[in-house]
């Protein structure tokens, strides 16, 4: 980004940008105040503070920036649709939606939704605000698509508090699994053509979030606790019991997708589980899976998922899903250190979403122009195919099934898995 051919070229790409999203906002000084603070957030600013940015594009004080992101009328929500439509168009159809959240460390109490909340960023309770977001990937490339700030109990329970921080009255608590529900709602009503969804297992342990993904006819591959309950006709079971089951020859070699150090290679080890009468049709057009990865390094260090595929999906394409996983902390991590998506400094929850929202704008910028100078990525897993064994492990094809207790019996008329 620092050199001048690298500017020159993000900033013809952000101008076109701006025919595209200037008529989101009202007034022709409005729009180019939105295009000098992009500009900023994509420039080589030590610290993309209000100050620091004006300085950069040549602003004498930061209260244009301020008025944009605190008392401008615009629409942060349409500008997101927008940004979401960018990427997928530089992108491609049929990628993966990434969940997942981050924290904003921050002082004081009154930053809409601040608080001391545990946070990944950290690993530990901070003070901070949390933000759950959606990442779209392809093998062109990854890019934030939508974000949803989550408020604690603390703020909902508060009007007084969610007023001064100009919290619209209407929004009530919602976890943040309900956040991610809504933000994939959304993403389906607009049309965007998703293939898979992957989460972590705070999300993916939750089995009204796994069942909704289902409802909207989208596979995924979420990862879950080694606690996570699987039900069949086998009876109900820790996962971590059923992996522990596996037969060494249902335990495979393969690449989840390349890293900085080459292909991320793993033992893997996936079942097909019996269809559940309750939820599909017949003949069913997706399976549900268990699925275990296993370290080359240390077998001890195993992570567990479970999925809903296509019948025509086979492990190797639910591997390539769980590994994509890494695109949003990729996201996170550039979104963070090259766009400003951390360093604003609103406190209203209108002045938070604005900021965010052109963060992710400048960050799609930088993806788009990726995409299109790079060869695309293959990414393809490698395989050293399995055998055949006995167990709750059974083998019909070229696939590893959950079995039931007695012949014929291939359905599960419960509710959940």
């Amino acid at each position: 980004m620092a050199g001048t051919v690298e500017v020159d070229v993000w900033a013809a790409e952000l101008d076109s940008l701006l025919g595209r999203v200037g008529g989101l906002f009202g007034r022709v000084d409005l729009r180019w105040r939105m295009r000098d603070y992009v500009r900023g957030l994509l420039g080589p600013v030590t610290r993309k503070n209000g100050w620091q940015l004006a300085e950069y594009v040549g602003h004498r004080t930061p209260e244009g920036f301020q008025h944009l992101l605190n008392g401008a009328r615009w629409d942060a929500e349409a500008l997101r649709d927008e940004v979401r439509n960018y990427v997928v168009e530089n992108l491609g159809p049929g990628g993966v939606l990434i969940i997942d959240d981050t924290g904003f460390v921050k002082k004081g109490a009154t930053s809409a939704g601040v608080g001391r909340q545990y946070t990944g960023m950290s690993g530990k309770i901070d003070n901070c605000q949390i933000g759950v977001f959606a990442a779209y990937a392809t093998e062109r490339g990854r890019a934030l698509v939508d974000r949803e700030l989550y408020l604690p109990k603390s703020w909902t329970g508060d009007r007084e508090r969610c007023r001064a921080a100009k919290v619209p009255e209407e929004r009530e608590f919602a976890t943040k699994g309900d956040l991610a529900k809504a933000i994939i709602a959304r993403t389906m009503d607009a049309g965007t053509l998703v293939a898979w969804v992957t989460a972590d297992e705070a999300y993916g342990q939750d089995w009204n979030f796994r069942r909704r993904l289902e409802q909207h006819g989208l596979g995924y591959v979420v990862a879950v606790p080694k606690s996570q309950q699987i039900k069949s006709l086998a009876g109900i079971r820790r996962i971590d019991e059923l992996i522990d089951e596996a037969p060494a020859d249902a335990w495979q070699r393969l690449s989840c997708g390349p890293g900085a150090k080459g292909p991320r290679v793993y033992d893997w080890a996936a079942a097909k589980l019996p269809a559940n009468l309750v939820f599909d049709s017949d003949p069913p057009t997706h399976h549900r899976w268990v699925l275990a990865r296993r370290s080359l390094s240390d077998p001890s260090d195993l992570a567990y998922y479970m999925a809903y595929a296509p019948t025509t999906a086979g492990v190797p394409e639910l591997v390539r899903i769980a590994g994509a996983r890494w695109a949003v902390e990729e996201c996170f991590q550039a979104a963070k250190n090259e766009c400003g998506l951390d360093e604003y400094e609103v406190r209203r929850y209108p002045g938070w979403y604005r900021h965010i929202t052109l963060a992710m704008l400048a960050h799609a910028i930088l993806t788009a122009l990726a995409a299109r100078a790079d060869t695309p990525v293959k990414g393809a897993a490698e395989t050293n195919p399995p055998a055949s064994s006995r167990s709750p492990w059974q083998k019909s094809a070229d696939s590893w099934h959950i079995s039931s207790p007695h012949p014929g019996h291939h359905a599960i008329p419960v509710p959940t898995h």
